[in-house]
């Protein structure tokens, strides 16, 4: 029987309609919690797994009027918001040569102001109830050579910087906010990535197999729970041991 860490919480989870965030869904409406499955598209698939405890919502979560539409359906039909996941991610491989400022800015809006506007959006009720929880999805590629990626690369390091300084201004409220540093990972979105590629990274890690989304669901289980009350503004390598300190 699946322990209710999470019963009487309300979470809002992005990028739900597939691969990590449709995993994290579904775990976190098992332990307890009522879920917004949030994603350009509604992620109807998503919430036909869950049940009554899950609403999809359609939004662009890239600019402030699309987090303002997802707290009108969250506050109206389950109620004020105790946990985000910032999970919805996009990674255009394209060199600094052909990289134009369009590109740029939708990859940071999409991997980082995202995530400044749902702390906007949902820090005055998680300050009025003393509790809440951020996890920002940041990347293990920032410690990895990858070509075609500096925009992507400098977003996912800037959630770093934003968690770290987040954290600080929210701690005495009871709200941590925490990153989640994954590997490649098993889903819809990497599979055109070629078989080459995704076996040159297995053989840099320790644990020599394709992350599943419920590798790096359990983490974000843990951190958005009671248990991680005194863990914030961390970020957490989830990748089998492919990036290495140094």
């Amino acid at each position: 029987m699946t322990e209710k860490t999470h019963e009487n919480r309300i979470a809002v989870v992005t990028g739900a309609a597939q691969g990590i965030g449709r995993e994290l869904a579904v775990r976190l409406a098992a332990r307890g919690a009522k879920v917004a499955l949030v994603d350009l598209k509604k992620p109807v698939e998503t919430a036909s797994l869950i049940g009554d405890t899950a609403i999809a919502i359609e939004a662009d979560i890239s600019n402030e009027s699309g987090w303002k539409h997802v707290a009108q359906f969250v506050e109206r039909d389950l109620g004020e918001v105790d946990i985000v996941v910032n999970n919805a991610g996009i990674y255009p491989n394209i060199v600094i040569d052909e990289l134009d400022l369009d590109v740029w800015r939708r990859t940071f809006a999409v991997n980082l102001d995202a995530h400044y506007f749902s702390a906007k959006q949902f820090l005055p009720s998680m300050r009025r109830k003393k509790w809440g929880r951020f996890v920002n999805f940041s990347s293990n590629s920032i410690g990895i050579a990858i070509t075609g990626l500096s925009h992507y690369m400098a977003a996912k390091m800037g959630v770093i910087g934003f968690i770290r300084g987040l954290a600080n201004d929210v701690a005495a409220d009871g709200i941590t906010v925490n990153a989640i540093l994954p590997a490649l990972t098993n889903t819809p979105g990497t599979s055109g990535v070629p078989d080459e590629f995704k076996k040159s990274v297995w053989q840099q890690q320790a644990i020599k197999r394709f992350a599943e989304p419920a590798d790096i669901a359990g983490p974000v289980l843990f951190l958005t729970s009671d248990d991680a009350a005194f863990v914030t503004g961390q970020a957490l390598v989830v990748d089998g041991g492919q990036y290495k300190i140094s």
